[in-house]
């Protein structure tokens, strides 16, 4: 737990993922802000969802309204049973629930000016045009920050209003850049490192470690010009060698204006003209309003609007047929546009409370018209969309019944039940998919853990250790009992092929991933492209996401095109040239998975399996006989019998890693030393000289990592460890180290009986960054720090050390839920068949200003060819293996039917499947197909250098 100002505790174990999205400060500013979010339909509790969801001190929501059968669409925490009865206060008791720190409270009375004087951020959703310019007049003169979002049907709007002295501590939250200076002229310093820097121009930085023109060491953070001075360095000492130039994030002061309509937006203007009808017929447009004329109501509105305006605000041509898309879609009410609306103005909230990240600067309208019918002209009804006091009416005021009962029938496969997937269920519940005649069948073979609760809303604390799938399956049912769901505790693999096998892709209509590592992607990719089924793909990385869709014959796959490899550290950094606390903490890594991980996995391998030394002979660069050195050493000569032993053996691999090999190093390498071929120093640029460390029993990182280490060492054994840190400082005390001496190998030639006949109980440690009870993370900061301090390179507290050291992929519900808001407009897309390439390849989001978002048409496959014809990775020949007689082929009968097929001939009967990729062609007659090599997984059927024995024998089988 850490304390913020007011002295509330940070959670470090539900925020975790959060934390590394916002770090400690900007959680602490965001634990103050008291938050009002007016208006309980989709929008609103979406909203207040993710809100709740990033802990802020209070939210309070508020509606006059009463809950309708439009709202459940969308509005999760409403049932049929609450049809009536308040928004705000059937919602509140549900959205309570999903974050015990986190007080919620309903409010159904007047927004009065002493009401709202109470909050630091004021979110307005389904709100009338008055009451959002008198309560963002009051808002701003009062220094109380001000988000405005509306959606309508396939549009969406948001407006930010943060006052006149907005401070943005951070605009884009990304970590701080530094690099090795390779020089500095009396013109100013020039920075390069082995890579691209990164630095940019308007950039501020400070410098460390300079020699000679050590003026720079303690300067003030200056602005940068790549490519140009930093500052008049003149009058400074001559620069030597060395140096780390910083990049150090400054506070910007920004300003919103109260009433900035001035933004020349055909929607902008659309939007109004939807207000102005609404106050004049208490009603919105009918649902494609064609006969009862209101979408030209709306444009004339519109054109009288315009003409109001001045300026640049003023739209030179009104886009009539957008306006009146507007009209037609106003009544409609989608759960995935209000996820994407909603998720963007809850990091709005964020950004308000916390300064992190640059706001939105004022307006930003979204739309999704190309989920609409793509023929050019073809209209809906209003009779096809008219209410029908139905769960789906917000949805069906948009599509229409046809798209509705299509929805009701697919059966899809949602792969991981996490953050996405959790999002991805609400969504399809929302939407009525697989609720009459469907299914969605969700797979995850993970338990709920208390760090998963702060963004996977279905989930509560009562359900840790549960099963997710079960888990999410059951939250979800709640919120429409129609939805059919299944949860399945499989992980998708060869392994369960068996369970998801031909007949099971088959009956799907497409799959959806909501999976957090690349191998399983790519698993499920090859396995939709094999059996031809669309694929919803999406992942996040904290304020940024992205959404690809995989369509049969459209589309690229997602393995068609990959992320660039990780950027290894070379082996030489590691070991002896850190200059970096990212390489500190591999090779921090390193050690805990060569200390207590190998050792003991070699060691119980030795023991348990017979063949274990035939199958390591058998390794690339196998060494055998150090092997069983290892193995001897864990079973025999290291083996500890006490806890004293296992003190003794942590303190002295302290010795050796921190002071011994530093000495050794020094030893070969002095700090006087020079490179032969230039006479430059050999320590300089971006080897750092070490030095070596004296034990201390007073100095808390040395007793830090002797206690983990040896309690890691007594858990490797079966052994009881102990935290009593006065009691090790005492043993400490009367241990003797031998004194530095160079140090040399000593061959050790062992026994099988002598290791077999070893006593002790070899346990196997595997890296467990989130349990803080396991020494894991104890040992690992402890090492790495230590190794920095080493090479005077400032440390990492545990919090920077678990997120490098644990790789983990920093995570906040906002990104979660626009992302998959995305990915369920995708669906739509889907389910009405669109084949015009409207489909989004990677539509990227990215919260900390949605100018980075971008929203790209797909990649179509790569083409190839043979002989004359084209195809693609979804290309293949089909055959019917059962002949008409009922019979199946023969070898023979294949081949002979390739003589004869023509290459565009496809059949509907899968029985036989082959790839064009695996399929070598050669002339044969005019049809050119000739097979020469046939085969199924790793078995060969036929080949034309078969002996001609065998060959006639496998021609006649089936």
């Amino acid at each position: 737990m850490a304390k913020n100002g007011n002295d509330a505790e940070i959670d470090e174990g539900l925020y975790s993922r959060q934390l590394y999205v916002l770090g400690h400060e900007a959680m602490k500013r965001m634990q103050n802000a008291k938050v009002l979010i007016s208006g309980m339909r989709g929008l609103g509790v979406e909203i207040a969802k993710n809100v709740i969801l990033g802990g802020v001190k209070s939210v309070a929501v508020h509606d006059q309204g009463l809950a309708e059968w439009r709202d459940l669409s969308s509005q999760f925490y409403l049932r049929e049973a609450d049809l009536g009865k308040n928004r705000a206060e059937v919602s509140q008791p549900r959205l309570a629930e999903l974050n015990s720190y986190v007080p919620v409270v309903a409010y159904t009375g007047t927004l009065t000016n002493d009401y709202l004087t109470q909050f630091e951020v004021v979110v307005l959703t389904n709100s009338p045009l008055e009451e959002q310019l008198q309560v963002g007049e009051y808002c701003h003169s009062k220094g109380v920050k001000l988000v405005i979002a509306d959606t309508r049907g396939l549009f969406g709007q948001l407006f930010c209003d943060f006052g006149d002295d907005m401070v943005v501590f951070d605009i884009n939250g990304e970590q701080p850049l530094s690099a090795m200076i390779s020089m500095i002229t009396k013109v100013g310093p020039s920075a390069r490192s082995a890579t691209r820097h990164g630095f940019e121009s308007g950039d501020f930085v400070t410098f460390t470690e300079v020699l000679g023109m050590t003026e720079l060491n303690a300067c003030t953070p200056v602005e940068i010009k790549v490519l140009g001075t930093i500052c008049d360095t003149t009058g400074f000492s001559e620069y030597e060698r060395g140096g780390i130039v910083s990049q150090v994030k400054m506070p910007k002061k920004i300003s919103f204006v109260s009433d900035s309509l001035s933004i020349s937006r055909q929607l902008h203007v659309g939007y109004q003209a939807i207000h102005a009808y609404q106050k004049k017929h208490s009603s919105l447009p009918k649902p494609w309003c064609r006969v009862s004329a209101d979408a030209d109501e709306i444009v004339a509105l519109a054109k009288e609007v315009n003409s109001s305006l001045t300026g640049s605000a003023k739209v030179e041509e009104l886009d009539e047929p957008l306006i009146k898309k507007l009209a037609f879609v106003a009544a409609g009410d989608l759960a995935p546009i209000n996820a994407f609306i909603g998720g963007l103005a809850a990091q709005e909230v964020m950004k308000a409370c916390t300064g992190k990240f640059m706001p939105i600067m004022q307006w930003l309208y979204f739309d999704a018209l190309e989920c609409l019918a793509e023929e050019e002209g073809v209209l809906l009804s209003e009779e096809e969309c008219a209410p029908r006091n139905s769960r789906y009416d917000g949805q069906i005021a948009v599509f229409g019944t046809k798209l509705q009962d299509e929805l009701a029938k697919q059966r899809y496969f949602l792969v991981g039940a996490g953050a996405i997937g959790c999002e991805l269920m609400k969504n399809f519940a929302m939407m009525g998919l697989a609720s009459k005649g469907g299914e969605v069948i969700v797979t995850d073979m993970d338990t709920i853990e208390k760090s998963n609760l702060n963004r996977q809303f279905l989930f509560r604390p009562c359900d840790v250790t549960k099963m997710k799938s079960e888990t999410a399956a059951a939250a979800v049912k709640l919120m429409n009992p129609s939805f059919n769901i299944t949860g399945h505790q499989n992980r998708v693999g060869p392994d369960t092929e068996r369970v998801y096998d031909d007949d099971f892709f088959e009956s799907l209509h497409g799959v959806a991933n909501a999976l957090d590592n690349v191998d399983a992607r790519m698993y499920m990719d090859r396995r939709c492209v094999y059996y031809r089924k669309p694929l919803l793909e999406s992942g996040t990385l904290g304020t940024k996401g992205n959404v690809q869709v995989v369509i049969p014959f459209l589309t690229e796959s997602y393995s068609s095109s990959q992320d660039p490899p990780e950027k290894s550290i070379p082996i030489c950094t590691l070991k002896n040239f850190p200059n970096a606390i990212e390489h500190t903490l591999q090779w921090a890594r390193d050690e805990f998975e060569g200390l207590f991980k190998q050792p003991s996995e070699n060691a119980m391998q030795y023991l348990t399996d017979p063949k274990f030394m035939e199958r390591t002979l058998k390794l690339p660069g196998a060494q055998p006989l150090e092997v069983l050195e290892a193995v001897y050493k864990t079973l025999v000569t290291d083996c500890p019998h006490s806890w004293v032993e296992c003190v003794t053996w942590a303190r002295s691999h302290w010795q050796c890693q921190y002071s011994n090999n530093i000495r050794q190093l020094l030893h070969n390498f002095p700090p006087e030393q020079v490179r032969p071929a230039s006479g430059a120093p050999f320590w300089s640029g971006p080897k750092r000289c070490p030095h070596g460390l004296e034990f201390s029993t007073d100095n808390e990182l040395h007793m830090d990592y002797v206690m983990a280490g040896a309690n890691l060492y007594a858990q490797t054994y079966g052994m009881p460890g102990s935290t009593d840190r006065a009691a090790l400082a005492k043993i400490l005390q009367e241990i003797n180290i031998p004194v530095f001496t160079p140090r040399s190998g000593v061959k050790i030639h062992v026994s099988d009986t002598e290791m077999h006949s070893a006593h002790g109980s070899v346990g196997e440690a595997f890296l467990q960054t989130d349990d803080d009870s396991n020494f894991h993370m104890d040992f690992i900061v402890a090492a790495s720090n230590l190794r920095a301090e080493n090479y005077d390179i400032p440390p990492a507290d545990r919090h920077k050390s678990k997120l490098i050291a644990g790789k983990i992929i920093p995570a906040i519900a906002t990104t979660t839920g626009s992302v998959v808001g995305l990915v369920c407009l995708e669906l739509i897309k889907i389910v009405q068949g669109h084949t015009k390439r409207r489909f989004v390849s990677r539509s990227v989001v990215h919260h900390t200003g949605w100018t980075n978002g971008t929203l790209t048409s797909f990649l179509a496959p790569a083409l190839m060819q043979y002989y004359e014809i084209d195809w693609t990775l979804w290309d293949r020949f089909e055959v019917k293996g059962i002949q008409p007689n009922g019979e199946e082929m023969t070898l023979r009968q294949f081949i002979d039917y390739f003589k004869v097929l023509s290459p565009r001939l496809t059949t509907s009967l899968s029985c036989f499947v082959l790839r064009c990729v695996t399929l070598p062609l050669c002339v044969q007659n005019e049809h050119k197909l000739e097979i020469t090599m046939l085969s199924q997984g790793v078995s060969m059927l036929y080949s034309f250098f078969m002996p001609a024995a065998k060959l006639r024998e496998r021609l006649e089988l089936p």
